[in-house]
């Protein structure tokens, strides 16, 4: 195996040093400038490291899934100190660093505008997050001194942070060096990115309000940044196809094996960036929370029912048999568990293909137990097993044990690009099935399922729809929804830039909290159960506020060290 200078988790585990910023012979040199711009990639956690949590499957404050342990709002409270808010201005600090000292440099120009891309690139991404967590945030251009009136200065526009971030992410997307990997910052991971934030711009501003958000809707605002994820989306799609096994985007190691059937991701045509995980190397714990001797999440009943049928339509619109309650599985056959194990594979296989490559095709609770692949007994919250991470093809000690799994991950990718094209399309009032082809019906065929055209999705009607927008845009986020299901905390972030926060409150919506069906006859019940549903709330609820749209900023910034940074509102 082979590392580049690029592995960045491997060998990142500091920024710029003070020591060597006035350094003009460090900066001249292009291998250290290039050292100094692989340390932000360790601010891409991927599955995490070690034992430690990752953005993938982690993420349960949502209504795809209940976590063994009862999802609270992030913040309930003000937090003394942020590790988010501190750490997004020590990476803003660092490209700074780069950016002042490359400027300065006996570079070429070609060698100073690829480096400074990079650092811009994480500038305008950290920007990006502050702006959707905080809303207004202290904006900072250029390394502080002591005396700089930054630290002392009160909270920048929202618009203007993401303006700037906008500008940042646009001069990467024109200046650093071509594409050589999909381990390194390149011109198409900041336009994967731009995508991305303006998708969650121009959504914002299309659906925000005073009450939750501080800012009134901005239609010509919302208008612009959706046209721009349109242009940033538009040719990515075409170099990143859809590749055709779904499963083999989350389950597979870097190089792949052969001859134990495992494929490569790095070879994977759809991936535009991703992290490289190596056995015995840089290992992650992903697959040992899933497949585990403790209760793990899972998926709830409302995600669940969000997958369509093979023929294309909802639960309530399908001629497909829509019975939800498993069924105990002879004695003897395979996967039976002696007659007990509890068997939905007849539902999986009616369904979109993506929900068989999510969930274990048997339903297990507290006191009825099942082992995945031979692996140790697990229960699920929800009785809905989360296999999507698991790769049963890993070598025994690997594949379920803390801190041992390999399968590398990735971070941006095709599906994404497709999803948020659409969805910017039909937002803006122009997705044609032209679009549709190039897109969404690449995702459903991957799924199992018949293509759409835009005729279809608007005839559907689904009555579920509990949003308040057109069958299309239900349809597309229904989409959205369930090929990134627990991927990278996309689900609540939708819920923010939509603006339905409120369904994740259990006390007006207690379903969201329903897990798999259970047979009345079943000799062991789960502890709890609702109109025979198993309840994953725990006899505890969540109670939604208008403030939970954006984060309270940490009081330790607030006060003597910056008396002009003022609280959210909502927060005060």
């Amino acid at each position: 195996m082979t590392f580049t200078s690029c592995d960045h988790l491997l060998d990142s585990n500091r920024y710029p040093e003070t020591s060597i910023v006035n350094d003009p012979a460090f900066w001249s040199n292009a291998n250290n400038c290039q050292q100094e711009c692989n340390r932000m990639y360790q601010y891409f956690y991927g599955y995490g490291s070690g034992s430690g949590y990752g953005n993938f499957y982690f993420n349960t404050l949502s209504d795809d899934q209940c976590g063994s342990t009862f999802a609270q709002w992030k913040f309930q409270n003000v937090p003394t100190s942020s590790s988010t808010y501190n750490t997004a201005y020590t990476v803003i600090r660092g490209c700074n660093i780069i950016i002042e000292n490359v400027n300065n440099s006996s570079l070429t120009d070609v060698q100073k505008r690829n480096f400074i891309g990079q650092a811009r690139l994480m500038r305008g991404y950290e920007y990006a997050n502050l702006v959707k967590y905080y809303g207004d945030v202290i904006l900072v251009e250029g390394v502080l001194d002591l005396d700089s009136p930054e630290l002392t200065a009160e909270r920048t526009d929202r618009k203007t942070v993401a303006d700037y971030a906008l500008a940042d992410f646009e001069y990467a997307a024109e200046n650093i060096a071509a594409k050589n990997g999909i381990q390194v910052f390149s011109r198409d991971l900041a336009k994967a990115m731009l995508s991305e934030f303006c998708l969650t711009e121009g959504t914002f501003w299309k659906y925000c309000t005073l009450a939750d958000n501080y800012y009134a809707p901005d239609a010509a605002r919302s208008k612009k940044f959706l046209e721009l994820c349109v242009k940033y989306s538009d040719g990515l799609i075409n170099d990143y196809p859809i590749s055709s096994d779904y499963h083999a985007l989350y389950n597979s190691t870097w190089s792949g094996d052969a001859n134990a059937g495992v494929t490569s991701l790095s070879k994977n045509t759809e991936v535009i960036f991703a992290t490289q995980y190596e056995k015995d190397q840089f290992m992650h714990s992903t697959i040992d929370y899933t497949c585990s001797s403790t209760t793990q999440s899972g998926i709830s009943k409302d995600a669940f029912d969000a997958y369509l049928f093979k023929d294309g339509l909802p639960k309530a619109k399908t001629k497909e048999d829509t019975n939800d309650v498993p069924v105990y599985m002879a004695e003897g056959v395979a996967g039976s568990d002696n007659g007990t194990g509890l068997s939905i594979e007849h539902m999986l296989a009616v369904r979109d293909k993506r929900l068989a490559a999510t969930i274990d095709p048997y339903v297990y609770y507290k006191g009825q137990t099942w082992a995945r692949g031979g692996a140790m007994q697990s229960t699920s919250s929800t009785g809905y097993g989360i296999a999507k991470y698991d790769n049963p093809l890993l070598p025994e000690g690997y594949r379920d044990v803390a801190a041992k799994n390999y399968t590398s991950c990735p971070l941006y990718w095709g599906a994404v690009i497709c999803l948020n094209y659409a969805e910017a399309k039909a937002e803006l009032g122009t997705l044609t099935d032209a679009d549709m082809n190039r897109t969404l019906n690449k995702l459903y065929a991957r799924a199992g399922l018949p293509s759409q055209t835009v005729a279809d999705l608007e005839a559907i009607n689904d009555p579920a729809n509990n949003m308040g927008v057109s069958s299309l845009l239900w349809e597309v986020r229904r989409c959205r929804r369930c090929e990134l299901i627990m991927d990278n905390d996309f689900r609540y972030w939708d819920l923010v830039r939509w603006h339905p926060l409120a369904l994740l409150a259990t006390n007006k919506h207690p379903n969201i909290m329903l897990g798999a069906a259970v047979p009345a006859n079943a000799p062991i019940q789960p502890a709890v159960m609702s109109d025979g549903y198993i309840n994953a709330s725990l006899g505890q609820a969540r109670v939604y506020e208008a403030r939970q749209y954006v984060w309270p900023l940490p009081a330790d910034q607030m006060g003597n060290l910056n008396p002009n940074l003022k609280q959210n509102e909502n927060w005060k």
